[in-house]
């Protein structure tokens, strides 16, 4: 029972706020040491070397970097901009508006935190200036900012891509089905709510928004068409075979410098300070990895994984009573500890018995990656919450907040359990 014990013990340790890296790491060594002495981390250097070595990781940072970068360009500014006038003049467009360039955001930078935050400093005083309710808008900015999860190119799917040892190219592809139906199904929930409850989302004046609708088209189609080039550039090279995530990633790279040149926010400092982010960002998910490394060869090791092995295959319910179990364990483990340290520590654990049972592991990470996208809006420890709550105005409380994401918390489990049932639906 000691790998059981340790794990719950690094839980715990995680509560109380201990950084991540050194919780797995440090229990990985307490309990290593105590069950088969320091002969069990003779082969840790084998495989930090053989991590360092990935080619598939290797993707992570150039993503990071693309995202940082064109963060930096003002893309969500002019996107936010363009297509609020553009569906203003609709009962909700602003919200709908906020949906489409989360979307556009997702699929071009993929960071969740600078979404949220240019979106929240840019979209939310608006849609307060045109008295739209406050639950409503954090809820959306929230649900549109978290996209990033699983629309590709995304860092939790390259994550999930080297744990369970699937080509992130199809991990890519089976991914842009759900994220699409997600994107759907807010903007559907946004049309519904706004058509009962015509006040809570009310349409801006004509008069107000000024220009043309020519001219609202034209601007709206320069600002979405240079980071949809470079969507396609990415995305197209991966499925077609032309090159790999990684190679895409380095491709990214350089079309977001271009695209930074082309809106006239090019500067050496912005490549340094991008840079200086990426590593920092990197840097982390690096560290969880090595510390996640050591924990699950100390878990392995002391026989943790055959009793959970043993556990999860006794569950009723056969292959669909296991997957059920699996999507409420890391739902409610979203509700206290981050997506990186879920897939390093848990899916780890859980993969050997999915395929045991003979769960297609295309599908088994598509589940996972759409449930991991629910921990950035779960209370308490949401991170969405947190980054939208920093540049918030003073009249947004945190019940605001919380109040509108719970609606979109639960479309995401809608959402959910219809790739869980209906995989078909989604070619998985």
């Amino acid at each position: 029972m000691i790998g059981i014990i340790m794990f719950f013990v690094a839980l715990l340790l995680l509560f109380f706020g201990f950084p991540v890296a050194f919780t797995f790491g440090g229990v990985a060594l307490i309990f290593g040491l105590l069950a088969e002495g320091p002969d069990l981390f003779a082969f840790m250097p084998y495989r930090i070397y053989n991590i360092m070595e990935n080619t598939v990781l290797m993707a992570v940072p150039l993503f990071i970097y693309m995202g940082i970068v064109l963060q930096k360009t003002k893309l969500a500014e002019q996107l936010l901009e363009s297509m609020g006038k553009l569906f203003g003049s609709v009962r909700g467009g602003l919200a709908i508006s906020t949906i489409l360039v989360g979307a556009l955001l997702a699929a071009s930078t993929g960071v969740v935190g600078a979404s949220v935050v240019a979106m929240g400093l840019i979209s939310l005083p608006v849609m307060l200036k045109y008295k739209y309710d406050k639950s409503l808008a954090c809820g959306t900015i929230c649900a549109a900012g978290t996209l990033g999860q699983i629309i590709p190119p995304s860092i939790i799917l390259i994550i999930l891509g080297d744990v369970l040892g699937i080509p992130v190219g199809d991990l890519f592809k089976a991914a842009l089905a759900p994220g699409l139906v997600l994107i759907g199904t807010y903007t559907a929930y946004i049309l519904y709510k706004t058509w009962r409850h015509p006040e809570l989302a009310p349409a801006i004046p004509m008069d107000e928004l000024g220009g043309s609708k020519r001219e609202e088209y034209i601007k709206a189609i320069k600002a979405i068409l240079p980071p949809l080039i470079l969507i396609l550039v990415v995305l197209g090279s991966i499925f077609n075979g032309i090159a790999t995530p990684t190679e895409s990633s380095a491709l990214g790279g350089v079309g977001a410098l271009i695209l930074a040149a082309l809106y006239g926010q090019f500067s050496f400092k912005m490549m340094y300070e991008s840079a200086l982010e990426t590593v920092k960002v990197t840097a982390m998910v690096f560290a969880i990895l090595l510390g996640a490394t050591a924990f699950s060869m100390a878990f392995t090791y002391t026989g943790g994984d055959e009793i959970v092995e043993e556990v999860l295959s006794g569950l009723p319910g056969g292959k669909f009573g296991f997957l059920v179990f699996s999507m409420l364990a890391i739902l409610i483990l979203g509700f206290f500890i981050d997506f990186v340290e879920i897939s390093f520590i848990i899916v780890p654990i859980l993969a050997p018995v999915a395929d045991a049972m003979g769960i297609a592991p295309l599908w088994f990470a598509i589940l996972i990656a759409m449930n991991l996208q629910t921990s950035f809006l779960t209370p308490p420890f949401g991170f969405s919450l947190f980054y939208l709550k920093g540049v918030s105005p003073p009249g947004i409380r945190t019940v605001d907040i919380y109040k509108g994401v719970t609606p979109f918390i639960l479309l995401q489990i809608t959402v959910l359990a219809s790739i869980l049932f209906f995989p078909t639906w989604y070619g998985l």
